[in-house]
């Protein structure tokens, strides 16, 4: 009973990051309508910029830890961003418009770019974090048996779950949440009600990479690090698990991920750990095909 808790109390962070990934993810995905793994690059390229910044902060200009690791913070937030916006402005949003189905080509050319850029500009150093946050809070215990988390996954799942319930709030009770579902339905007949489908696109491609560069930079403050092909892992990984609730809605696309979460937390605990990926991405297949319509895609 204790290890079937631990597994249950292991799997929430991990829950809550799929679902944060996937909430970005749909936001993006309503204005592209196209599969773009240039956001898990995004994730990886966020965490790897608070590596680099945090390591020059702290061995050459001698700051201390708290003031290294916030100054990586920023320069992943600037540089995050900043390059979001390019992607979305020079890259994705022209190909949107011209020839949608070369967003998936490109992409993996940006994908490859991000990865490539942080490796050389940490001259292929595997960076890693000094631990904090790492002391652990009992939630139940027997004779033999604890079931415990550490104070930094606990702080990371709050926060991406006050990421997923603001975002969710904003797409519901706002006009920018109103004018976003319109121009995921049918751009064309926004722009002639009067919205600029190119400021919504704009606008939905960099909050986006706003959640990725968050959910990068608190996955590497639990892991210590981030490894330079976890842009092309994670983008494939995040175009899957976010397809599990659907990608018409991010918070029912949050919630699918949250559940192949938990679902791949107890396969390894309980199953072979060699077939962990197999067995989950089949039965993403499995649910794609499923959930599956005919739907023509302008």
């Amino acid at each position: 009973m204790g290890y079937l808790l631990q597994q249950l109390a292991n799997a929430v962070p991990l829950a809550a990051l799929y679902a944060a990934l996937a909430f970005g993810y749909a936001l993006a995905f309503g204005v592209t309508k196209r599969a773009d793994i240039t956001y898990g690059a995004m994730f990886a390229f966020a965490g790897q910029i608070l590596l680099l910044f945090t390591d020059f902060a702290y061995n050459r200009l001698w700051l201390v830890l708290p003031a290294s690791i916030a100054i990586g913070v920023l320069m992943s937030f600037v540089y995050s961003l900043g390059t979001g916006f390019w992607i979305g402005r020079s890259v994705m949003q022209p190909l949107v418009r011209r020839s949608p189905n070369t967003v998936i080509v490109a992409a993996l050319g940006v994908t490859i770019l991000l990865m490539e850029t942080a490796r050389l500009a940490s001259d292929t150093r595997e960076l890693w974090l000094s631990p904090f946050f790492n002391r652990t809070v009992v939630f139940w215990s027997d004779a033999s048996f604890k079931v415990t988390l550490t104070y930094i996954q606990l702080i990371n799942t709050a926060l991406m779950c006050a990421l997923i319930a603001i975002g969710g709030l904003v797409l519901r009770r706002s006009a920018w949440g109103r004018i976003w579902r319109a121009v995921t339905d049918d751009p064309f007949a926004a722009e002639l009600c009067g919205v600029s489908a190119s400021r919504v696109f704009l606008g939905a491609y960099v909050a986006a990479v706003f959640v990725a560069t968050c959910c990068g930079i608190l996955t590497t403050f639990y892991y210590g690090s981030m490894n330079f092909g976890a842009g092309l892992l994670f983008g494939l990984k995040v175009l899957m698990i976010a397809a599990a609730g659907g990608y018409s809605d991010p918070l029912r696309s949050a919630g699918g991920a949250a559940g192949i979460g938990f679902a791949e937390t107890l396969w390894t605990a309980y199953g072979p750990f060699l077939w962990r990926d197999f067995v989950i991405f089949s039965l993403l297949v499995f649910l794609l095909v499923l959930s599956r319509r005919e739907r023509a895609i302008p």
